[in-house]
C-alpha cells in the first residue's frame, strides 16, 4: 500500500525521497524493521492477551526433562507471526504482483487451518483438534492453487533463449531483446515462456523439465497433473514436517529464519538478470518482490523468538507451524527450488524421517516377533536427544547450527551443474 502510494506520489509530484520505495532493498530492509516491531511490541499484548483468556498448552507426560513446567504456556502465539508478516507485506509489497497476490493467499490459507486446529484443541478440549482429514484437505487446496497459478497464469513465466524455447515447444507469453553480459556489446533474442522447468543441481544445465518423467506420447497432455500432484505433495509434506519439529522452544522458529532467509538470497538472484546469467538458474520475472516477502517472514519469525526462544513464553501451535510450512513450501515452489527442499528443509525432513522410521520400525518387529522395538529412544529426533539428557537449549541451538549449515550448502548448489 505505501510502495504504490509512494509511487503514485512520485509520478504526479517527483517528490524527493520517495524514490527510495523503488529500491528493493530498502523495502526489504524497512520490512524486517517493521515486522521486528510488530514481533516483539505488539506480541507482548498478544501473549497477555493469550493469557488472560487462559489458552494455555496442554503437555502430555512423556517423561521428559522440564516437561510438566510448559503446563499452561500460552499458544495460539503463531498469530503473531502472521500479523508481523501480513502487515509490512501489506504496506511495502507491490500488492498488483502475481507473486505477492500468491503468497499472501497461502498465508492466510494455512493460519486458518492451523487456527481451527487449535481453537478445537483449546476451546473444545479436544486433544487431537482438527480432523487429520479436514487438514490434509486444506493443504490439497493450498496446493492446487499454487499449481494452478503456476501453470495457467500469464505472468508467472520463465526467460530463455528463443531458440530453446521453441525447440521445446513451450507457450511463448512475449518477446524481447537483452544484452549479453557475458558478451558485452552483443544481444540475444530472449521469450518468457509457460513451463514446469525447474532448477536442479546435478544435473545438464542445472535443470529439470517434470514432462521427462512421462512418456512422451503423454507428456503435453498430462504434465500439469503431474506438476499438480507434486505440488500438493510437497506442501502437504513440508507444512506437516514443521508441525512435528514444533517441540522445542525456538525450534521450529529459528530454522524457518533460517530457511527464509536462503529462499531470500535465492529470490534476489532469480530476478536479477546478472546473477542468474551467472548462476544459470532461471531468470523468474516480477520475483524480486518476494525479497521484501522474505524479509517480512525473517524479521517475523526472528522477533517470535523473542518471546518463544528457552524458556518459551508462549508457543506458536498449528496456527504458527503449520503456517511457516506452508510459506516455506510456497516460496520454493514458486522460486522453482522445490527440488532442494531435501537440503534447505532438511532438519525438518530428518524430524519427520526420525518418526516415519519410528513407527514403522515398531509396527515390523511387533508383527514379526510380537515385540514392538524402537530405532530411537523417541520420536521426533529432538525428544530422543532429551531423552539422551542433553538440554533442551543445547539441542535447539545445534539443530539452528545443522540448518545454517544446510541454508550454504544450498546456497552452493546453484553452482553445482
Amino acid at each position: 500500500m505505501l510502495y504504490l502510494i509512494a509511487k503514485y506520489l512520485q509520478t504526479l509530484y517527483h517528490i524527493p525521497g520517495l524514490r527510495l520505495f523503488q529500491y528493493i532493498t530498502f523495502r526489504a530492509g524497512l520490512a524486517i524493521v517493521l515486522s521486528l516491531i510488530i514481533s516483539i511490541f505488539f506480541g507482548k499484548r498478544i501473549v497477555n492477551w493469550l493469557r488472560r483468556l487462559q489458552i494455555g498448552e496442554s503437555v502430555r507426560d512423556l517423561g521428559l526433562t522440564g516437561q510438566k513446567e510448559k503446563e499452561g504456556t500460552p499458544t495460539m502465539g503463531g498469530v503473531i507471526i502472521i500479523l508481523a508478516i501480513m502487515v509490512p507485506c501489506l504496506l511495502l509489497c507491490d500488492l498488483t504482483n502475481v507473486y505477492i497476490l500468491l503468497m499472501l493467499f497461502a498465508t492466510t490459507w494455512m493460519a486458518i487451518i492451523g487456527f481451527v486446529d487449535d481453537y478445537i484443541k483449546v476451546f473444545r478440549k479436544k486433544k487431537d483438534g482438527l480432523d487429520g482429514k479436514f487438514k490434509i484437505a486444506g493443504q490439497i487446496g493450498l496446493g492446487l492453487i499454487v499449481a494452478l497459478t503456476m501453470l495457467f497464469n500469464e505472468e508467472v513465466t520463465v526467460r530463455m533463449e528463443k531458440e530453446k524455447a521453441e525447440n521445446l515447444g513451450y507457450h511463448i507469453v512475449k518477446r524481447t531483446v537483452v544484452e549479453d553480459h557475458r558478451n558485452q556489446g552483443t544481444f540475444k533474442d530472449m521469450v518468457y515462456v509457460k513451463t514446469t522447468l525447474t532448477n536442479v543441481p546435478f544435473m545438464k544445465g542445472n535443470q529439470f523439465e517434470y514432462g521427462d518423467l512421462l512418456p512422451s506420447s503423454m507428456r503435453e497432455k498430462w504434465v500439469w497433473l503431474l506438476f499438480t500432484l507434486i505440488v500438493i505433495f510437497i506442501i502437504t509434506a513440508v507444512s506437516n514436517a514443521a508441525n512435528l519439529t514444533d517441540g522445542l522452544d525456538g525450534l521450529a522458529t529459528g530454522i524457518s529464519a533460517i530457511i527464509g532467509g536462503t529462499l531470500g538470497v535465492l529470490a534476489y538472484v532469480s530476478s536479477n538478470t546478472i546473477f542468474a546469467d551467472y548462476l544459470n538458474i532461471f531468470y523468474l520475472p516480477a520475483t524480486s518482490e518476494l525479497v521484501i516477502f522474505c524479509a517480512c517472514f525473517i524479521g517475523a519469525c526472528i522477533g517470535f523468538l523473542w518471546y518463544n526462544a528457552y524458556p518459551a513464553t508462549v508457543f506458536m501451535g498449528d496456527t504458527g507451524s503449520l503456517t511457516l510450512g506452508g510459506i516455506i513450501a510456497a516460496l520454493a515452489i514458486i522460486l522453482r527450488k522445490e527440488l532442494l527442499i531435501p537440503v534447505l528443509c532438511g532438519v525438518f525432513f530428518v524430524e519427520t524421517l526420525s518418526v516415519m522410521l519410528q513407527v514403522g520400525y515398531f509396527k515390523y518387529t511387533k508383527k514379526v516377533s510380537g515385540e514392538g522395538k524402537r530405532i530411537f529412544l523417541m520420536s521426533p529426533l529432538h525428544h530422543h536427544y532429551q531423552k539422551k539428557g542433553y538440554h533442551e537449549a543445547k539441542i535447539v541451538t545445534r539443530f539452528w547450527v545443522v540448518a545454517v549449515m544446510l541454508a550454504v550448502l544450498t546456497i552452493i548448489t546453484l553452482k553445482l551443474r
